[in-house]
């Protein structure tokens, strides 16, 4: 395969007996170098070499201006904005970043393309005007200032040139302009040399200007980087430029081109692959890799549509790879020390001292923060610990002792919204944890990186009086870190090339990987972030939609004219704005297929196996025996028999492994703290009445003390949750509505003449329950909520703060007591009444639930009925029930504590 390059140098070889005296120019300084690589190759003595430059470079020589920073254009022009007096309303800095870019973006175009400033404003200016013709007679001052500011646009333009120019820089536009306006006083200079361009296409009216008058110098010469199968089709956009020009350029009417180049129809393979998102791509990439000789990869490109696919294509790279250029950096805003110093911004936007606990936890817990402060886990269990929601940074540095409190103070004492204070804060975090030294190598450079971005918004800071609040610096710092990236140091002439898609220029490989081939990413859709309406663009020959979309064209066809395999991936998986749709250059590809293009299509989609799900055991070990034999010990809870009845492996993980779930902050009541709350109010008003029956006057007493009493256990519950406002107010509301609508029934059941004698309230109760095919005691443990005697009967009563119905606490069979999780309150109330009986002879007692939350239904009564659905049932506890229940409860426990059978995982519908 013969470059372009290598085509190109040849014939200016043949062209000039002595290149040194030549100055040529390309699109980009990585093509230069690839071109001083290739002469280096083709020398066979020591010579000079010509002069190169990329083509912003001998603009700047051009115009005598330096091409300004963007960050430093934002402010420079934010100075002529304040500056511009016929602008009588003016925003703040902060508010002027959100739209500037955009309007200096168009200040760029209109200069690149040398368009006449007073009539292309005159028209903005009516065009604005005309999208509020309805209210011409009666515009408000918000109208009347609005239009003012479109028709000083002119002023702050120029006031922007000038302001520049003092300084001998420019924004890139600006720098076009000032340089075509110079192009005659440098061909009186510079006529007599040799300028040859090499390689472009698209020109934007400044470049075809300055290209046109050094051709008419007879000293000028451009080598376009087209082919013949593409030139040749007036209806190919891939040419629709080098057409263009040569047609209307006054140089090409006695001067024909010389486009010979014919490589596109060379014989091709093309493989079209269809992946399952991105990290498919990448991963098919590396297989592909995988596959080739070092010879091959050395032949081999890797272009990113996307170039948000680096980093997984990186990890995704195989063994036989043994050198890569990366031609593009990693974003720097990807890195985690970039996100933990936007959660630190984000938390001081709020000029307040009472901070968030979610805010606290997310520094705490973030990676970067154990790199400098040694006690951030062990504050973090505290702060959840406490139950605090909103903590002021007194509280924050009262969860730790001396050691990391001033890191602390830097971390989350309240900033005042100030600028200085922010950026010192930010610089002294990053010395201390380069200091500790616990950083690896590329967390060290990221750190360089983002001290190097806070220093330059400091010096900003100080050059500039327009930084006056942590969110402009939040803003600035946003638009820093996602402009910066590191960069890979490696060979640029040897081994792989991983490239995005403008650093192609002029290159030319022989095997052309290309991702992300997708419609809206290669090409990309339609943008409109403008403020230049359609129909101005097309008044004034300013780039439209149609014309970008030429410049993808030429760039995907350029990369496949010399390349004879060629893999196109594309993402076929709709999601969020990605359609799955497949790049018009695909279906170009397919219909204009060449006769000598082999075209493979393919579809890579992950197989499928439904494998049969099992459930799964665990064996008791001797380890596991010795834990049950502990927990028979002091007794099993109704609680743990239930959860054994509803999954066995909850019961092993729960009881027998002891893992609880993750603690947090309960910001919202949980369902579980407010029965806490409600059980612990009853038992405070009920405890001292043990042994008494209850008078109307009791009751009476109780519901004066429901808001003192349900604050209290609010506190001790929930301990620093606030219930003073939101869902938990509306939930501190409910427990004292709970409890007051019990008493209230309490009161009627009293009144209507019925005896009501409380025996014991929050009562332990220990039952031993003779096994004899164990060797080891066995007891059952746990707390009855309420015993009392209603007219002279025993009742057990056990509390539910959730909906309970009469169908929950009756069966039919005993056998499906310990079978079936949907028995368990009848299961626990049962074993409450077993362990009763031990204190209290049971029978003819009854037992069962009070639901808070169905409370009209009263006392829910455990029932044993006939048969199912029948209106016949037994309510009432005697000792055959109790006896019958024995022995289901034995079953239970020796399945639980047979060692032979293993705690096997049901299925929960």
């Amino acid at each position: 395969m013969v470059t372009f390059i290598q085509e190109t140098l040849a014939e200016i070889k043949n062209t000039y007996s002595d290149i040194s005296e030549v100055t040529i120019i390309l699109p980009s300084k990585r093509a230069g170098g690839f071109l001083m690589n290739e002469l280096k190759k083709q020398a066979s003595h020591t010579q000079f070499a010509p002069k190169i430059l990329s083509i912003e470079e001998f603009i700047e020589q051009l115009s005598n201006l330096s091409i300004i920073d963007n960050t430093e254009l934002l402010f420079k022009s934010y100075q002529a904005y304040q500056n511009t007096a016929a602008i009588k309303q003016k925003d703040d800095f902060e508010t002027y970043a959100t739209w500037a870019t955009t309007l200096l973006n168009d200040f760029n175009e209109i200069d690149r393309y040398l368009v006449e400033t007073a009539p292309f404003f005159g028209y903005l200016a009516s065009i604005k005007t005309l999208e509020r013709w309805g209210v011409s007679d009666e515009k408000t001052e918000l109208i009347e200032n609005y239009l003012k500011f479109w028709e000083s646009l002119p002023l702050l333009y120029n006031n922007i040139q000038e302001l520049l120019l003092k300084e001998n820089i420019g924004y890139q536009g600006m720098v076009y302009r000032e340089a075509a306006a110079n192009i005659e006083h440098y061909i009186n200079s510079n006529g007599n040399k040799t300028h040859l361009f090499v390689g472009f296409n698209a020109l934007n009216t400044a470049e075809q200007y300055i290209f046109q008058e050094l051709l008419e110098t007879g000293n000028t010469k451009v080598y376009w980087d087209t082919d013949l199968s593409f030139y040749e089709d007036p209806k190919h956009s891939a040419s629709y430029f080098s057409r263009k020009y040569i047609k209307e350029w006054k140089y090409f009417q006695n001067n024909p081109p010389s486009i010979h180049s014919d490589n596109f129809k060379q014989p091709k393979h093309i493989q079209l692959v269809e992946v399952q998102k991105n990290i498919g791509q990448a991963k098919y990439v590396g297989e592909l890799l995988s596959e080739l000789s070092d010879e091959e990869i050395k032949k081999t490109a890797i272009v990113l549509g996307d170039e948000n696919l680096l980093v997984p294509l990186l990890y995704s790279l195989p063994e036989n790879v043994k050198n890569i250029n990366v031609t593009m950096g990693v974003a720097l805003k990807n890195f985690p020390a970039v996100v933990f110093f936007e959660l630190l911004f984000s938390i001081h936007l709020r000029d307040t001292d009472n901070l968030y606990y979610k805010d606290i936890l997310s520094i705490l817990n973030h990676p970067l923060a154990s790199k400098f402060l040694p006690n951030a886990q062990s504050i973090s269990e505290k702060l959840v610990k406490e139950n605090i929601t909103h903590l002021s940074s007194e509280t924050i540095l009262g969860l730790t002792e001396n050691e990391g409190k001033d890191l602390l103070k830097l971390l989350f004492e309240n900033w005042s919204n100030d600028v200085s204070t922010a950026v010192n804060s930010a610089l002294t975090i990053i010395k201390t944890i380069q200091d500790k030294n616990k950083v690896n190598s590329v967390e060290h450079l990221v750190l360089q990186e983002l001290k190097l971005v806070f220093n330059k918004i400091a010096t900003l800071n100080e050059k500039y009086p327009y930084l006056n609040t942590i969110k402009s610096v939040q803003t600035l710092f946003a638009e820093l870190t996602s402009t910066a990236s590191l960069d890979f140091k490696g060979d640029a002439y040897d081994g792989l090339q991983l490239m995005g898609v403008l650093e192609t220029r002029v290159l030319d490989f022989e095997n052309v990987i290309i991702t992300s081939v997708n419609e809206g990413v290669f090409p990309s859709g339609k943008s409109n972030a403008s403020f230049i309406t359609y129909d101005l663009k097309e008044q004034f020959n300013l780039p439209r939609y149609s014309e970008k979309d030429a410049i993808y064209t030429y760039h995907f066809y350029r990369l496949l004219q010399r390349a004879s395999n060629v893999t196109l991936l594309y993402n076929n998986n709709s999601e969020g704005l990605n359609t799955g749709e497949k790049s018009r250059f695909i279906r170009q590809l397919t219909i204009d297929k060449c006769e000598n293009h082999s075209i493979e299509k393919r579809i890579l989609s992950p197989k499928i196996q439904i494998k049969p799900h099992s459930l799964k055991e665990i064996a008791k070990t001797a380890a596991v025996m010795t834990r049950l034999k502990e927990i028979a010990s002091k007794g099993f809870s109704p609680s743990a028999l239930t959860a054994y009845i509803r999954n066995p492996l909850d019961f092993y993980f729960q009881r027998i492994l002891r893992l609880n779930e993750f603690e947090e902050v309960e910001e919202t009541v949980a369902a579980n703290t407010l029965g806490t709350i409600v059980h612990d109010t009853l038992e405070k008003f009920y405890k001292p009445l043990e042994g008494e029956v209850l008078t109307s006057q009791d009751i009476i007493e109780m519901k004066a003390k429901i808001d003192e009493e349900v604050t209290s256990q609010f506190k001790r519950t929930f301990k620093g949750g606030t219930f003073s406002k939101g869902k938990n107010l509306i939930i501190f509301e409910v427990a004292k509505r709970y409890i007051s609508n019990f008493l209230d029934k309490e009161i009627a059941d009293v009144e209507a003449g019925n005896t009501i004698k409380i025996l014991k309230i929050e009562t332990d109760l220990t039952l031993e329950v003779p096994i004899p095919e164990l060797e080891f005691p066995v007891n059952i443990h746990g707390k009855v909520d309420r015993v009392d005697e209603y007219n002279g009967h025993l009742r057990i009563i056990d509390y539910k703060s959730g909906q309970v119905s009469q169908g929950d606490v009756e069966i039919t069979e005993w056998e499906d007591i310990n079978e079936d999780y949907k028995y368990s309150k009848a299961f626990q109330v049962l074993t409450y009444a077993l362990m009763m009986n031990k204190e209290i002879p049971v029978n003819n007692a009854e037992a069962g639930i009070i639901s808070f939350k169905n409370l009209g239904s009263g006392f829910l009564k455990f029932g044993k009925k006939d048969k199912p659905r029948s209106r016949n049932k037994t309510q009432l506890i005697t000792e055959e029930t109790l006896d019958n229940f024995t022995i289901e409860l034995k079953k239970l426990i020796l399945e639980i504590c047979d060692p032979n059978i293993p705690f096997t995982e049901k299925k929960i519908e």
